[in-house]
């Protein structure tokens, strides 16, 4: 299994707060795809949905015995808040960022990246698959 992965994650609710679903990519250097993430997580925000994906795919980086981590999502809020640009004033948010920042500490190197809308395009697909099959309801 690759040391290093390049992860793509998304998070989603329909309606703000409303059925939500998460999604990730986890990838070798090589670009080829070594897991797969697509899970309805009930109701809840955009947001809290942005951080179980990438908490979810944390704990698969995690089995697949990873070590460095690229994550790239297209939430710059939560890009940020990971970097610690940002505080995280969301009482709902702060213990996800808690347990987001103590699972990265299981890892040699983690990075947070923004990326425009277009570039996670796959992810965004996995969480639509998700709350779709989530609530029998096609987007």
């Amino acid at each position: 299994m690759p040391k290093k992965l390049i992860i793509f994650t998304d998070g989603g609710a329909r309606n703000n707060p409303g059925p939500a679903g998460i999604g990730a990519v986890l990838m070798g250097e090589d670009r080829c795809v070594a897991a797969q993430i697509s899970e309805y997580i009930g109701e809840t925000t955009n947001n809290q949905a942005e951080y179980r994906a990438v908490l979810a795919a944390l704990e698969k980086a995690e089995e697949l015995g990873a070590e460095e981590l690229e994550f790239f999502l297209d939430s710059e809020l939560v890009v940020k808040q990971l970097n610690r640009e940002y505080r995280v004033k969301d009482a709902n948010l702060a213990p996800l960022f808690i347990r987001i920042y103590n699972q990265t500490l299981n890892f040699k190197k983690v990075t947070f990246t923004h990326v425009p809308r277009e570039m996670n395009k796959e992810a965004d697909r996995l969480v639509n698959l998700a709350i779709d099959r989530g609530t029998g309801i096609k987007k």
